[in-house]
Parts: C-alpha cells; structure tokens; sequence
C-alpha cells in the first residue's frame, strides 16, 4: 500500500545520495525479474511516440560510420531545438504529459542546461479531471503525429531510487503523482534508448555494445537524471578502441552532458587521445588542420607537442582560425573567448610578441593584456618563473607552464651603445643533457643580433681526440647566403660553489650563412664527470649556460 500522495518514499538525503556517490555495483541490487511485472509495480507507464520526418529517423540508421551519425544527431537536435524556440509545440492535455521538471534537490545531475531537456520533453497543464485510470492526451506537435503507443508497469521506488527526475515526479503531491497512469511523449529515435535506460535502472546493465546506441542511452540517461547509466555508458565507452571521429564526438556532446561529472572520465580520456595522436603537428598536418574547435583545443592543452616553440603554435592557431572561420568578427570572438588560453606567449619570442600588439585577428586591448603578462613573466627571476609555472600546472590554464619544445627558449638581453651587443642566457634540465648520449643534440630558439638570426646548439660529441664524449657548445648563423658577418663571442657557465657564471670560452668569427662554431669539449672533462652527481655545473638539476655575442667592426 502507497502512502499519501503528499508523503515521500523515502528521505532522498540518504538513498539518492547513495546511489549518486557510488558506480552500480551488485550492491544496487538487480531487480530486473520485476521489469515490466505487474505483480511489482504499482504505476503504468504509457510511452506515446511520436512520428517525424526522415530526418527523426532512428539513430545509425542509413548512416555508414559514428561520424555520420554524430552529423545525423546534431542536425536533429539543431532542428527540434528551432521548432520549440519557434513556439511550434501546442499544449492541450487532460492527462498530465512529463516534462522537464527540475528538481528541488542538490543531487540533480544534468540540470544546468535546460534547453538540452527542452529538446525532448514539454511540460503541459492538466485541464479538467482525470479518472483513476487515466484520459488519454490531446497534446499535439505541428510537425508529428503519435504513431504508436507503448505502456509498461513500472515500479515508483524503483524509478525514485534511481533518478531526481522520477523522484520528484512521484513525491512532489502533483496530480501526477496520485494517478495511476503516467504518459511520456518521446520522439521515435529515442524509443530505444527510453527502454534501454528503463530497463537498466532495474538490472544496473545495458543489452547495447556499440558507440552510437551507448551514447543514445548517455543522452537519455542525463535528461532524465540516472547518473548510475551515465556512469556506466562512459565506462563502456572508454573501453571501446578510441579513434578521431569517436574521440571527436564525445567532446561535441550537448554542454549538459558534458558538465555531467559522470561523463568527466570519458572526455579526459579523448581528449588524452587527440593530444598524444597529433603531438607531432607536421606529421598529421591536413588532420589537425580539419579538426573542429574542441579537437583543436584538446591538441592545444598538451605540455608534450613536438613543435620547434611556441612561436609555431601562435603561427598555427592563427593559420586553423583563419581556414575554419572567415569571418574577422567570429575569428575574433573565438580566438579570444577559446583559443587564446592555450597560447603560452610567456615563451613566445620577443619578436613575435611585438607582431601579436599589430595582428588583427585579435582584440587590440585583448592582445595588449596577453603581451603584457608574457613580458611581465620574462623579466620574473627563475624561481618566481617556476613558482608562477607550479601553481598553474594544476589548472586548465597552463599559460606559464613550458611544453618540451624542440627549440629551447632564451633570455636575450640586448645593446646598442657603445657597441651592438647581445647576452643570451639558454638553461638545460639534467634529463634533457642526459637524453643527448651519446651523440645527440639540442637548439635554442633563434635570436637576432644587428638584423641576423643566430642560435645556440649544445651536443653531445667526441673529444678533439676521439678519446671520449663530452659536452659541447656552439653558435650558428640562420641565414644562409652571401652575408658576411664578424662576431666576438663568449660562453659562460654557472659553477660551484660560488654559483657565479664562469668564463668557458672566447673567440671570434666571421660568419657566412649557415655556418656554425664553438668548442667540442666546453668543460675540457669527459661527460661521465660533467654528468655526475656531484657535477659542479648543474645547480638544483639545471645547467645555465651564458653566450656574449658582439659586431665586430
């Protein structure tokens, strides 16, 4: 026997919160026996579905592939979402048609986007009194007709327990919840997924196996509040193999599905796949070029993409903004509000700072404030650098956070007066001097010196007598030609104990375009010594190396 209409089945602060802060488990209990059993159920559920154009055809059908069907999908819910927007849906009814009702409770999983719940489901007012048993409805859309109807027993505890949605439904002391009869008005391509979902807040699992069906079911799942199936679908979903499309379409799923905490796991997960896939940009060039705006920035986040430095990025992120939106006034808008965050311009050049203050494509202020900050962060001693880089790893925003760039950035301090002069300051990691045995070798970003472009190399080679390897250091000249160029030059290093940089190295040199030198054995020991733990020239795990470059006249 049911208690009063007014009553609650049971304090949801103590069952809901149960079922919402744990996975399904064998300690849900599976009550699939009773599905669909009047001997256990004390409602019916009558399921009217409505008919549409080919275009509401059932999801996967006709389409070849889960990117067909994920272009299938939006384009439906594109379409339902301008229908209700229009006003084109009529409400009429005698018996109370389920809507999207929100529920007064804090677990609610799914409710910040109510749109998303508007696409499926119109709330109506009951006109005029109901039997016992029920009316049947008048509730009418435009553009469907009901072509069939299907009624279910259902158990309300059952349903409560599992979803907000049911236990406000059946608790609130609405005339829905002392009727017997409760009528659900889907359209026919959700018909498998409303099963689906019905039968798994029973038996805590799904008959469905395949990505399309299983993020149908997700759909379903979060309109009508199940975070145990949401859970669960993402679950099986991450377990299925990942590929671009697939990966794609979980990050373009509707916003209220992928606020859901449920789904976080799975969004992780690809985006993970697009980052490690397209880390080496060059290689997949045309791919990384076609990819939407979330793929873009799923590739955009990682610390480990194997660009020349972030320079490149900027380049790029300007090249992909431009192709996909060509229109100054939407590039704008999202290279500010999306884009611009993954641009780490605290290790853009110098050089091309000053190109951001003049690009159009941004904001002029926008521009001038990211500008600002990258300066502001350059002339921060190392350690508030590494602090101001610590404390943002654990955010989304990663600006001050270095990528393993294959050109090391620099510090460049530059004269004029008396003569034209440049101090260029290069840093290695241990890890990335010990990834240069035996014969390896590491370049700085380029700088530029009265017009020229220059960089610093540091290797990994033999010693003048081929004896041993050692540490070496060189200076080359980008440009290639007929340029003739004198330089005195000078490397530095820090050293123990002092910590003070130490001369290594002098010389000079006329460069032609191309050309590169320096010295083979910088630190005149075999690299087992310089690598060594007790290694005077690596301070806290870093080697700080220091190249003076004068024009000669």
């Amino acid at each position: 026997m049911l208690r009063g209409s007014n009553s609650d089945l049971f304090d949801p602060r103590t069952e809901m919160d149960s079922d919402f802060t744990r996975g399904s488990s064998a300690s849900d209990g599976d009550f699939g026996f009773a599905f669909n059993d009047s001997n256990f159920s004390d409602r019916l559920l009558r399921i009217e579905i409505m008919g549409g154009s080919a275009e509401n055809r059932a999801d996967g059908e006709g389409c070849t592939s889960i990117i067909d069907w994920a272009r299938h999908r939006k384009r439906r819910r594109e379409d339902i979402k301008k229908d209700i927007n229009n006003g084109d849906l009529s409400v009429g009814a005698e018996e109370q048609i389920l809507g999207s009702i929100q529920p007064d409770m804090d677990d609610c999983v799914g409710c910040d986007n109510q749109d998303e719940e508007a696409e499926a489901m119109v709330e109506g007012s009951p006109s005029g009194d109901e039997t016992a048993d029920g009316t049947e409805s008048s509730w009418s859309m435009d553009c469907s007709t009901v072509v069939r109807v299907k009624t279910l027993h259902i158990s309300s505890p059952i349903l409560a327990a599992k979803s907000p949605f049911f236990y406000k439904l059946f608790s609130n002391g609405m005339r829905e919840s002392e009727q017997r009869h409760v009528t659900l008005r889907i359209n026919s391509s959700e018909e498998a997924a409303l099963m689906e979902l019905l039968n798994f807040m029973y038996s805590n699992t799904l008959t469905a196996s395949q990505a399309p069906q299983l993020l149908d079911v997700l759909m379903a799942a979060d309109k009508f509040e199940v975070a145990s199936c949401m859970r669960y679908c993402s679950r099986q979903l991450r377990n299925l193999p990942m590929k671009p499309e697939s990966a794609l379409l979980y990050l373009e799923l509707p916003s209220s599905v992928l606020m859901a905490e449920a789904v976080q796991p799975l969004t992780d997960a690809a985006k993970q796949y697009l980052a490690d896939r397209y880390k080496d940009m060059t290689k997949f060039q045309e791919e990384v070029m076609a990819l939407p705006l979330a793929g873009i920035e799923a590739v955009l986040s990682s610390d480990d993409l194997q660009v020349a430095s972030e320079d490149a990025v900027y380049d790029f992120v300007l090249k992909w903004a431009r192709a996909q939106y060509p229109r100054l006034e939407e590039r704008r808008e999202v290279l500010g509000a999306r884009l611009a965050r993954y641009i780490r311009f605290p290790y853009m050049t110098c050089r091309k700072l000053k190109k951001v203050l003049t690009c159009t494509d941004f904001e002029h202020d926008a521009a001038s404030k990211l500008v600002l900050e990258a300066l502001f962060f350059k002339g921060e001693p190392p350690h508030r650098q590494r602090t101001l880089a610590a404390e943002e790893s654990a955010t989304l925003n990663r600006r001050f956070v270095e990528r393993a760039y294959k050109y090391r950035p620099v510090k460049v301090v530059e004269f004029e007066l008396p003569r034209q002069q440049c101090v260029v300051y290069l840093d290695l990691k241990r890890e990335e001097c010990a990834n240069l045995f035996p014969s390896g070798r590491v370049y700085s970003q380029a700088f530029h010196l009265g017009g020229q472009g220059f960089f610093l190399s540091a290797h990994c080679n033999m010693d003048q007598q081929s004896s041993f390897q050692c540490f070496g250091l060189f200076l080359g000249m980008q440009e290639k030609g007929s340029v003739s160029f004198a330089v005195d030059y000078e490397f530095a290093a820090r050293s123990k104990p002092t910590e003070e940089f130490v001369s290594k190295y002098k010389g000079n040199y006329t460069f032609t375009g191309g050309k590169a030198v320096g010295y083979r054995n910088l630190f005149a020991i075999p690299w087992i010594s310089f690598m060594a733990e007790d290694s005077p020239y690596f301070i806290n795990g870093v080697l700080h190396l220091r190249a003076e470059l004068t024009i000669r006249h």
